[in-house]
């Protein structure tokens, strides 16, 4: 059951729900990771401060996103409950995030795109726009902490997808090396920002 209070309406393309018009931006909401340091668990599902982490992602982008979607290997009907799309890997074995990035944008419908992962519950709710004000001209912006890229929380061109997808098919997995080759912006945000959910200790 989707609680009332969260329940998405995917029919608002140029909705207000914060006065504001939705930019020309897919959502892409990463939660088909293995869960590993987790116990397995898919995180999406997990509660945080008394709502699914999965709705409190989802509550970053549908201010600001044209479109939706989810990437999910696991409980897809559940997860196509909250009324968006829901896209899998290309791939069975979980190798990671970029796999459901590639994914996302191979579906998105929107000319940019915009991922989060789904186990940051303390990214600002503005997030959206406060990458699409800072990418300065460029195709791509990628956001970083202290010293450390944080690369799928990014904003880009969907037209970059043929260069994600060329870097996987060559079998490069790691994030934050998919982009270095290509010119970007970056947003720099706080560690309490950037807080990841990635073992049961973190949850509290």
């Amino acid at each position: 059951m989707i609680p009332s209070s969260h329940t998405p309406s995917s029919t608002h393309s140029t909705g207000t729900w914060n006065e504001q018009p939705h930019l020309p931006v897919t959502g892409i909401l990463l939660a088909g990771g293995a869960g590993r340091r987790m116990g397995g668990v898919d995180k999406g599902w997990l509660d945080w401060r008394g709502t699914p982490l999965i709705a409190q992602a989802l509550a970053i982008l549908r201010d600001d996103c044209a479109e939706i979607i989810i990437s999910a290997n696991r409980n897809l009907d559940r997860y196509a409950q909250w009324g968006y799309r829901v896209v899998s890997d290309s791939t069975k074995d979980f190798q990671g995030p970029l796999m459901g990035l590639a994914a996302g944008m191979a579906a998105a419908s929107q000319p940019w795109v915009a991922s989060i992962p789904v186990d940051s519950p303390r990214l600002p709710h503005d997030l959206v726009r406060r990458m699409w004000q800072a990418k300065k001209g460029r195709d791509l912006l990628v956001v970083r902490g202290a010293g450390h890229w944080h690369a799928v929380i990014c904003l880009c061109r969907r037209a970059l997808w043929p260069h994600l997808q060329d870097y996987l098919d060559n079998g490069g997995r790691r994030a934050q090396d998919w982009f270095q080759d290509l010119p970007y912006a970056s947003l720099t945000l706080s560690a309490e920002a950037l807080y990841n959910c990635n073992h049961p200790e973190d949850m509290t």
